[in-house]
């Protein structure tokens, strides 16, 4: 189909669509943290840590391990580093990942009275904690309304022709502005499993796409 066939791009469509194509896949790794009962912000925030360059199939059983030693500030901040990093096995950079969950707990502890500070700019206080990491936190835990761009967001957004951007940070800056807002928190539930079994980066299957027609297929050269 051309690209002047194709159909306005409707989001309510869309996410409705999407929900179907995912619901037989697993879940992105955060959300499905929470739909176990691990939905505080100090969990979110340790496991979005954990996630970050680790796939989802790793992050979900290594969070697990960790929150069954600690799942408080409390409680990981009496943990000694050794331990939190052999927990941590199994994802990449185990040691400073490690070390940074440690001393954001202490911190916690220490300078917030436990509490964990549930803005962005204070989860980004934080070291290892960006952007995507905070939103996806305050998002998953709290549903605040902020949008948190992987790969996965960012590549398909873009692909759709929504956003036309060439960084991540970039892309959640543009979609702040096109997307409602009912949609900032959900969009990276459901755009990772979509693009890793259907909007694939290589060759995505256009064929079986439940978007394709309101999908711009921007940077398509070859697909399934």
């Amino acid at each position: 189909m051309s690209a002047a066939a194709k159909q306005p791009f409707d989001f309510d469509e869309a996410f409705r669509r999407l929900r179907e194509a995912v619901a037989g896949v697993p879940k992105a790794a955060m959300f499905e943290m929470r739909d176990r009962g691990y939905s505080s912000l100090f969990e979110q925030l340790v496991a979005s840590l954990i996630s970050a360059r680790t796939r989802d199939e790793t992050t979900i059983p290594v969070s697990l391990r960790l929150f069954e030693a600690a799942r408080t500030p409390e409680a990981m901040a009496a943990l000694d580093e050794a331990t939190i990093t052999r927990l941590l096995f199994g994802a990449t950079f185990p040691e400073p990942k490690a070390r940074d969950i440690l001393t954001l707990s202490r911190r916690i502890v220490e300078e917030h009275g436990g509490v964990v500070p549930d803005t962005p700019e204070g989860l980004m206080s934080f070291r290892g904690v960006g952007s995507k990491i905070a939103s996806l936190a305050l998002g998953v835990a709290l549903n605040r309304p902020l949008i948190a761009v992987d790969i996965h967001v960012h590549r398909i957004t873009n692909r759709w022709g929504i956003v036309a951007t060439s960084t991540p940070e970039r892309t959640q800056a543009a979609l702040e502005k096109v997307l409602p807002e009912r949609y900032w928190v959900e969009i990276n539930e459901r755009l990772v499993p979509f693009g890793k079994h259907v909007c694939t980066g290589e060759r995505p299957r256009c064929s079986t796409c439940p978007l394709v027609a309101m999908c711009q297929q921007v940077g398509v050269t070859t697909h399934r």
